[in-house]
């Protein structure tokens, strides 16, 4: 008799313990994000025989920057737009292009609300700073162009990460199709007489 008072609590606990198991909440999947590609438009041909990505941001990881929060990388989705929407075709020259990162930072802002049951914000401001330039390393010429770009983003402060993060996939997203179109518009414009087989002249007045 002994020896079974000591076995029923054992097994009550045993049962207990699946009982926890069998109503455990399954995790929900977590959402991944990669960075948008460029591959969907036609390469720019460039009469140059090789293109380095440079970057001379540095993030700071401290507030108010927050790029190094943001699931997709402003700085890795430019070097990913280079490599996608720029190609080196001339390898007998001795031009060299250069793609040049000078600002791909992200800060934020907290709105406080100036009226009783309204709440906070948050303002999320995306900065994106590139420069094309080619360079001829026989004759010193070179010429460039340069796209500025920013979105802002307002939501509420007590917004949940997993929403924050889809609004901040959006932002990037949004600001790299701007950015495309414009950088698009200004190697054609700009640089157009190092493009392979352009027969566009583009004059300055």
């Amino acid at each position: 008799m002994n020896m079974l008072k000591r076995i029923f609590p054992v097994m009550a606990v045993i049962s207990l313990l699946a009982s926890c198991s069998a109503f455990k909440p399954i995790d929900e999947e977590v959402e991944t994000y990669r960075e948008p590609r460029f591959s969907s438009s036609a390469p720019i041909e460039l009469k140059v025989k090789q293109i380095d990505v440079i970057s001379d941001f540095t993030p700071s990881f401290t507030r108010p920057n927050v790029e190094h929060l943001f699931p997709i990388s402003i700085e890795k989705t430019a070097k990913v737009w280079a490599k996608d929407r720029l190609k080196a075709v001339d390898f007998s020259s001795d031009r060299i292009a250069s793609v040049i990162i000078k600002d791909a930072s992200v800060t934020e802002e907290i709105e406080k609300a100036q009226e009783v049951f309204t709440k906070d914000r948050i303002k999320y401001r995306a900065n994106l700073d590139v420069v094309v330039r080619i360079s001829d390393t026989n004759s010193l010429a070179k010429a460039e162009t340069e796209v500025v770009a920013w979105r802002e983003l307002i939501i509420p402060a007590d917004t949940d990460i997993a929403e924050k993060e889809k609004y901040w996939n959006s932002m990037v997203t949004k600001l790299f199709d701007e950015f495309n179109a414009k950088m698009d518009q200004n190697i054609h414009r700009y640089l157009n007489m190092y493009i392979e087989n352009n027969t566009q002249v583009e004059s300055f007045d």
